[in-house]
Order: C-alpha cells, then structure tokens, then sequence
C-alpha cells in the first residue's frame, strides 16, 4: 500500500493484510440517494449553510451551499493546477450537479455526486452496511 513515488502523503509504501470484505458492485444511484433522503430528511453537507467560523477571512458570497463542478477545459492544460478543471459553483449539489439550474433529469441512474465522506458514512449506516477502509479499497 501507499508509494514512496508519488505524493507525500501516500508514503511510507508498506505491506498490509485485510480480512474478508464485502463491497457492492455498483456505485450508490442518485435514485438510490434520493431515497435514503426522502426517507431521513437528510441534507448533504453541500446542502448545509457554511459556519464563517471555519473559514475566517472568507469572502461572504463564498460562504453559501456549495460544491466544486469539473469543468472540461477548452484545450490542454496544466495537470498540476487543479483549478483547470474544477469550478466552485455556489447552489451545486447532488440534487443540482452541474449547479442550481440542472437536475436529475435523466441521470437517475447515474452515481451521485456531490457528497462528502460524512454523506456516505450516514448513507451506508441507513443501508446497514459500511464504507470500506483504504486497504479493502486499494484491494478491491
């Protein structure tokens, strides 16, 4: 696991073992989310009003729901700068994934987008089933 190679955070390469594991073959639908949401009333963090506490300094039209789009970028670009092909969009969520005026419209069946780690964990908990560990995933 890991790689002395690459990024920083992915050091020390090392050998772990992992016992036995289930994991779904198919990503979570955004048909799927909809009903874990319909269900619990749940609101994703991108849905939620930003606390200005965790970003001081931040410019206020800044701090709304948001989340981040990947924008196809016209011509080549440089791969080290990810601001080439992600754009902060103010009202994007999994309900809104290219931002405030698109929907779902034909991407019920789509994986949904726009969550966060805390959504995932909460919708695997309502499932009854659980988010793999980094080495169940790099394994499977």
């Amino acid at each position: 696991m890991g790689s002395d190679q690459h990024y920083p955070e992915e050091a020390p390469a090392h050998f772990a073992t992992v016992d036995g594991f289930w994991m779904d073959r198919y990503a979570v639908t955004n048909r799927d989310f909809d009903r874990f949401v319909r269900a619990t009333g749940y609101v994703t963090l991108a849905e939620r009003p930003v606390d200005p506490s965790l970003y001081p300094g931040a410019r206020p039209e800044l701090l709304v729901p948001s989340s981040v789009v990947f924008v196809k970028p016209a011509a080549r670009v440089d791969l080290r700068n990810a601001y080439n092909w992600w754009s902060y969009v103010a009202g994007a969520n999994w309900r809104h994934p290219r931002g405030p005026k698109s929907s779902l419209q034909g991407l019920w069946d789509h994986p949904v987008v726009h969550v966060a780690f805390e959504d995932a964990a909460a919708y695997a908990r309502w499932i009854g089933k659980e988010l793999p560990t980094e080495v169940e995933w790099e394994l499977a």
